[in-house]
C-alpha cells in the first residue's frame, strides 16, 4: 500500500488524463520520480496545472536570476516558515545545483552561515524579510537590491519566488504533505 502523502483523505475521482499522466512519466523519467506536491494536488486536474503553470513560470522562464537563485529563496523562504516538505525538496535541489552539499544544508538551518556572494546575500535578506514582516518592507529594501545589481525586474521574481514559496508552505504544512523519500539522498 503506498504511503500517504498528505493528511488529508482527498482522492481523484476520474483517472488522470493522458496530459497529466504524461507529465508525471516526464518527471519520472527526468527526475527518477513524481514529486509528491504534484500527486497531492492530482486530485483536481485545474489545480494541478495552476500551480504547475505557476511553478513552471516562476522557477523555470527566463528570469535575470539563475534557477539556483530561486531555489535559494525557496529555501530561506521554507526555513523561516518549518516547512518540512519544501525544506526537503528544494534543500536537494539546491545541493543539486550547486554542487555543494554542505550550501543546501546551510540555507536549511540558516541562510546567514552560508558564505555567499553580496548579491544573493541581499536576495535572501530581502525575501526572508518579506515572510517575516511583509508590512516592513520599503524602497531602502529594494534599494539595497538595486545596489546589490539586481534590476527592477529580478526585484518582481524574487518578490513572486518568494510569496509564491509563503503560499505553498502553508499548503504543505496545513496537509502535513510528506515529500518523496529520495530527496533525503539527493546530492550528497
Amino acid at each position: 500500500m503506498p504511503k500517504k502523502i498528505t493528511a488529508l483523505d482527498i482522492n481523484r475521482s476520474e483517472p488522470l488524463s493522458s496530459e497529466t499522466q504524461a507529465y508525471f512519466d516526464l518527471c519520472q523519467e527526468k527526475l527518477g520520480l513524481v514529486p509528491h506536491v504534484l500527486l497531492a494536488y492530482s486530485f483536481d486536474e485545474t489545480k494541478l496545472r495552476t500551480f504547475t503553470d505557476l511553478y513552471n513560470d516562476l522557477m523555470l522562464a527566463e528570469s535575470g536570476l539563475s534557477k539556483l537563485d530561486r531555489e535559494m529563496i525557496a529555501v530561506a523562504v521554507s526555513a523561516v516558515n518549518r516547512c518540512f516538505y519544501c525544506l526537503t525538496a528544494h534543500g536537494a535541489a539546491v545541493r543539486q545545483l550547486s554542487g555543494d552539499p554542505k550550501l543546501g544544508e546551510m540555507l536549511v538551518m540558516n541562510y546567514r552561515a552560508a558564505d555567499l556572494e553580496p548579491r544573493q546575500r541581499a536576495m535572501l535578506d530581502f525575501s526572508v524579510k518579506l515572510t517575516e514582516r511583509p508590512a516592513e518592507v520599503e524602497e531602502p529594501d529594494r534599494q539595497a537590491l538595486r545596489d546589490a545589481g539586481f534590476s527592477d525586474r529580478d526585484i518582481w521574481d524574487i518578490s513572486a519566488v518568494a510569496a509564491f514559496y509563503n503560499m505553498t508552505n502553508r499548503v504543505a504544512i496545513a496537509t502535513d504533505m510528506r515529500p518523496n523519500d529520495e530527496y533525503h539522498s539527493m546530492a550528497r
